[in-house]
């Protein structure tokens, strides 16, 4: 009996067990331990499911944001225009620029935000570094120009998507946009796709109707306008006049009578005929018996003694006006005058 006393008593010691007889905490923890394998998958799989479950609440929630781009406030002098930039100095002097800078002021910025690509990650997606070539910008416009000039006007910062892109991916990316809000002229538009096609971005007209999917003979007709001499485009009143439908008579006159058109637009500029309307100019560049019809002199005038007698002036549509004063031609002498202007009309 002793003998059996003092081995419960050894083994007490061993256990180390405190003076109020519980058990040291790993030593219960081995007792609760599952003795089997299955027993032991099951206790873990028990104590992991709290993990898996916030694991999966998680996983939900991202779904949310799921291809989202991350929108920063940027400072617009950190932001160049892109190398395929489409918008005329003369669409940020309209009257649409304005009203669309007042509505950003008034909310404080940009809304709707624009989109730009890192330069950095754009000198790796087409291999070179052309694309990191600008003065301290650290990014490139794919689109939003015009609210990018507004918030750099108003000193205020541009929301933007910022997002890596490819220079045929920026580009068709810029198209669709501006397709989808307001319009670029024709002009503007066939100025796009030229430098597109010019720089080897696309490797035909048809490759880059079918890129941007628009009708390969609406592409043609842009790129013919802008391809226009500078002289024929600067006698417009506006670049962003000339419309679509004209790319063809205006191809046909330079291609018929390349020195008379021309010779006919430097003079609508010369006499400053670009302040009738773009048809009017139109008309004259196409016809050239049109282009007296469009030219506009400044009003003659004759007098005596520091007083006009009559002014003469034209119009835009090529009307000539004599306005004589009151007391100019006695009623004695108006038959006169009309024989004067028989004679004249007649010789």
């Amino acid at each position: 009996m002793s003998k059996k006393l003092a081995a419960k008593a050894g083994l007490i010691q061993t256990l180390n067990l405190p003076a109020t007889g519980a058990p040291r905490p790993e030593l219960v923890q081995d007792v609760n331990r599952p003795k089997t394998a299955p027993g032991s998958m099951l206790h873990f799989m028990s104590s992991q499911s709290a993990a898996i479950k916030e694991a999966d609440d998680l996983r939900e929630r991202l779904k949310s944001f799921d291809g989202a781009s991350p929108v920063r406030l940027i400072d617009p002098a950190l932001i160049r225009a892109s190398r395929w930039a489409n918008r005329h100095d003369a669409s940020f002097a309209s009257a649409d620029f304005a009203e669309l800078r007042d509505e950003i002021e008034s909310a404080g910025g940009n809304v709707q935000p624009i989109r730009v690509r890192p330069l950095a990650a754009a000198e790796l997606l087409n291999g070179s570094t052309e694309a990191g070539a600008g003065q301290g910008a650290l990014y490139e416009l794919v689109f939003g120009h015009r609210r990018h000039r507004a918030c750099l006007e108003l000193g205020l910062p541009v929301r933007a998507m910022v997002e890596p892109a490819t220079d045929q991916e920026l580009f068709e990316a810029m198209e669709r946009e501006n397709r989808g809000r307001k319009n670029l002229s024709a002009w503007e538009q066939g100025c796009m796709y030229r430098k597109a096609l010019d720089e080897g971005l696309y490797p035909s007209l048809r490759k880059l109707a079918e890129a941007v999917r628009v009708d390969v003979s609406l592409v043609s007709k842009s790129v013919s306008l802008a391809r226009l001499p500078d002289a024929v485009v600067a006698a417009f009143p506006s670049p962003l006049d000339i419309q679509f439908r004209w790319a063809q008579p205006l191809s046909e006159a330079l291609q018929k009578d390349p020195d008379g058109t021309l010779a006919r637009a430097r003079a609508l500029r010369e006499e400053g005929a670009v302040a009738g309307s773009a048809v009017q100019v139109f008309d004259a560049l196409i016809k050239p018996a049109a282009a007296s019809a469009v030219a506009i002199g400044e009003p003659q005038r004759i007098l005596r003694k520091g007083k006009a007698l009559a002014t003469v002036s034209r119009d835009a549509k090529g009307r000539v006006t004599v306005k004589l004063e009151a007391g100019a031609v006695p009623a004695a002498r108006q038959a006169e005058l009309m024989s004067l202007l028989e004679s004249f009309l007649k010789g």
